[in-house]
């Protein structure tokens, strides 16, 4: 395996102008690049339907951006915000969080902590469904940064207290404040699943006539669950790669997906990074299951390096995955993964990837370089001279992967 651990390899200039700090009037009104075998065409999205070849399976993130920025003022004058990161009591799944009724603790980032002492409450009144809502937010460590949420009335879910007193965590990039257009364009059209920090921005493009369109042409829709996390922003700092700390984020299977992904043939193509991340993961957990090493859903970092997989097909690794949840009763499977995708990766369950333009230095246009094998900068050069936007609220691409390892 061939490996190119240098950051500065992977840097290129993005004049602040290129930056889409606002989404357009339009979701499918978006440009489009098409990159094929070295070939770069251009189209705008709604033209995605046609471009697609037939026998096409398209896996989309279904995760749902929750409000995640909450205020408070403390009693002296002084605001403190609390940005939900990871959920971690009384369950650290966050679906089962953000039904809880009950007090729950989260790990959240906090602005002005050092006006927060450990161990004080500090509270706020929400209007929820038109009644007042009592919020209570105490700071267990500062360490770790773990904050307990409390509320009156009881009887209203976490969620609707987020709902109603939360702000769309924009990406730091964009350098606003969020506005009532964000609540609903930094979200996708079949979003469902409460529980991301970020938006899967490469679905953003999506409408309810584009999906129709592609139904059309018997392309088939896939669904699965990954909550995406702040760590999706964590610039590398180190030079070597491989030094880069990889955030974990929560995935959700069900049984259902995985059966398909059996007997799935053709094109699959990924509808953003994470659905990518979330599909690479799931075949490196087979490869566990298989040597019998271990039965916990999760993905190191580094894991797929090991050369441990000895030629499975992703076949037999969802087929494994699936006669695990028989075995054991279960229609959903649950996990995290930490995977780190760089040149040097061989994909071996997607061969498409719809997705935006990614800031230099990330992990994300490392995962673009190991997928373009290393022709990602000639993309972003003809992006960057066709005048398209780039980040969340940018333009689209649709590359494709014909070396996917088999």
């Amino acid at each position: 395996m061939e490996i190119t651990p240098t950051l500065k390899d992977y840097d290129y200039h993005l004049p602040e102008a290129f930056i889409a700090k606002f989404p357009l009037k339009k979701r499918d009104a978006s440009k489009l690049l098409h990159y094929e075998n070295g070939k770069i065409q251009h189209f705008h999205f709604w033209d995605l339907p046609a471009i697609l070849p037939a026998n096409t399976h398209l896996v989309f993130n279904d995760t749902k951006v929750i409000p995640a920025r909450l205020h408070f003022r403390k009693s002296t004058g002084a605001a403190i915000e609390l940005f939900l990161l990871t959920p971690l009591r009384p369950s650290t799944l966050i679906p089962q969080s953000m039904q809880s009724h009950g007090p729950v603790v989260w790990e959240c980032m906090v602005g002005n902590l050092k006006r927060w002492k450990e161990g004080e409450e500090i509270e706020c009144v929400i209007p929820v469904n038109q009644k007042n809502v009592l919020l209570r937010a105490k700071l267990l460590s500062k360490d770790t940064k773990e904050v307990e949420f409390r509320w009156e009335p009881a009887e209203l879910t976490f969620a609707s207290i987020v709902e109603a007193s939360g702000e769309v965590p924009l990406p730091p990039y964009l350098n606003r404040k969020a506005n009532d257009t964000d609540k609903l364009r930094y979200q996708t059209v079949y979003s469902k699943t409460q529980g991301a920090v970020a938006a899967p921005t490469a679905g953003l493009h999506f409408t309810e006539n584009t999906l129709s369109e592609i139904k059309k042409r018997k392309i088939t829709l896939h669904y699965l669950t990954l909550h995406v996390g702040a760590g999706t922003f964590l610039p590398i700092k180190h030079q070597n790669i491989l030094d880069h700390p990889m955030h974990r984020e929560q995935m959700v299977f069900s049984k259902e997906n995985i059966a398909n992904l059996c007997s799935t043939k053709g094109n699959i193509v990924a509808v953003g990074t994470t659905s990518l991340r979330s599909l690479e993961s799931l075949y490196w957990y087979g490869v566990k299951l298989i040597s019998g090493t271990n039965t916990e859903f999760h993905v190191d970092k580094l894991e797929p390096y090991t050369g441990n997989e000895k030629n499975i097909s992703k076949e037999k690794s969802f087929e494994a995955i699936l006669s695990h949840l028989e075995s054991t009763n279960q229609t959903y499977l649950i996990g995290t993964t930490e995977i780190f995708i760089f040149p040097g990766y061989r994909f071996r369950v997607c061969n498409g990837l719809v997705t935006n333009f990614h800031q230099p230095c990330s992990t994300l246009i490392l995962l673009i370089a190991a997928f373009t094998h290393q022709q990602w900068r000639e993309i972003y050069e003809e992006a960057l001279n066709k005048e398209y936007r780039f980040l969340s609220y940018g333009d689209s691409s649709l590359l494709w992967n014909n070396k996917r390892y088999q």
